[in-house]
């Protein structure tokens, strides 16, 4: 569905379209748009807070009939900043799951400046949202991703305070840019090793979005694209993709990996079929086994893991992932056509010599 610019329809479904009203950025009442008011702050917060929304910035908004509320709430945040805006609803323009980005959407995302997704993610999409985030990264668009945004997501991760989420992403950036390596170490477990290539760069998605990268929403999280990785990760938290839908939360049944000169070489669990569909998965190209991702959560507003991994790869601590090293930001040569991402819980984590987390908790003030 294209809707012109400044007038946009928010569908419950398909079948209730009409039921919702037009909306008008120049009318001095809106509509009532029917959302969950508990959405608000969260939205509140992605628009004026994360992107910055200006009166005189186009904004793109991508989202799914699955997540339509939340998109509501998002548009409503928009219309009171007063910027104009496009609204897509993927299931109007192609079928699911996406092989492709629609080009009306591409096109929509050239001549705007900030852009918001907000979809729950399907079997084999990766390819569609990368085609998006090339348009991202050419125009430099302040884009929210927020992939498998839910209910519980815009109650927790998307009420935290990202200001303070930024300045104690940066305070920790600023230390793993000095390094030569990272340890992470659990209880359950894990115990690994990060060689840094100084030649690849430190990344800060810690919610507050530029121009210069885009971000996960909610934010709040560093990575780059490791030298070299070696040693156990226990998956006690999420595994990506969707894969997490799947699966969900791994506590009672982790998956065990175990990485050799950045290369997957094991994965074990007692849920035979998350070891048989991450093995699949990790071995759909030459580079789906290659660590693409090194990365520390920093959203100290998150207390636990939840399941999705949105939000609980910002959970403090380390978290890998296997496949697209996000070059075009931190600057590695290869590729790889896929991206998963693994979490586990309550780490402890050394920056060359200094212990910078205990048990999941920051030894760094905010």
């Amino acid at each position: 569905m294209s809707i012109p610019v400044s007038q946009v329809k928010i569908p419950a479904s398909r079948n209730e379209r009409e039921k919702w009203g037009t909306q008008r950025s120049e009318d001095t009442q809106l509509n009532q748009i029917p959302f969950d008011s508990e959405f608000t702050p969260g939205a509140r917060n992605a628009v004026n807070v994360c992107l910055r929304v200006q009166p005189a910035e186009k904004v793109c908004v991508i989202t799914d009939e699955a997540t339509i509320e939340i998109a509501a709430a998002l548009v409503q945040e928009i219309q009171k900043v007063g910027a104009p805006y496009r609204a897509w609803v993927l299931e109007d323009l192609v079928p699911r799951p996406l092989t492709d980005m629609p080009a009306e959407i591409l096109e929509d995302l050239e001549s705007s400046q900030v852009s918001i997704f907000a979809v729950q993610v399907q079997t084999n999409e990766l390819r569609s949202r990368i085609q998006m985030t090339n348009v991202v990264n050419r125009k430099k668009i302040r884009h929210a991703h927020m992939v498998n945004i839910n209910r519980q997501i815009m109650l927790q991760g998307m009420r935290a305070d990202f200001l303070k989420v930024d300045r104690l992403s940066q305070k920790v950036v600023e230390m793993v840019r000095k390094a030569h390596k990272v340890r992470a170490k659990t209880a359950a477990g894990t115990d690994l090793t990060a060689d840094l290539n100084p030649n690849y760069k430190w990344l800060k998605t810690s919610g507050i979005i530029t121009p210069e990268k885009w971000g996960n929403l909610p934010g709040g999280e560093i990575f780059t694209t490791p030298g070299e990785v070696n040693g156990t990760f226990v998956i006690d938290g999420v595994v990506g993709d969707y894969l997490c839908a799947k699966f969900g939360n791994l506590q009672s049944h982790p998956l065990t990996v175990r990485v050799e000169k950045n290369r997957l070489t094991e994965a074990h669990s007692e849920n035979r079929e998350l070891e048989s569909d991450f093995w699949k998965y990790t071995h759909t190209d030459e580079n789906s086994d290659r660590v693409g991702e090194f990365a520390i959560g920093t959203n100290i507003d998150l207390k636990e893991v939840i399941g999705e991994i949105l939000q609980d790869e910002k959970y403090p601590g380390v978290h890998i992932a296997f496949g697209n090293p996000y070059g075009a930001h931190t600057g590695a040569e290869w590729d790889s056509s896929t991206h998963i991402d693994v979490v586990g819980r309550k780490f402890n984590i050394w920056v060359d010599e200094q212990q910078i987390m205990a048990d999941g908790k920051f030894l760094v003030e905010a």
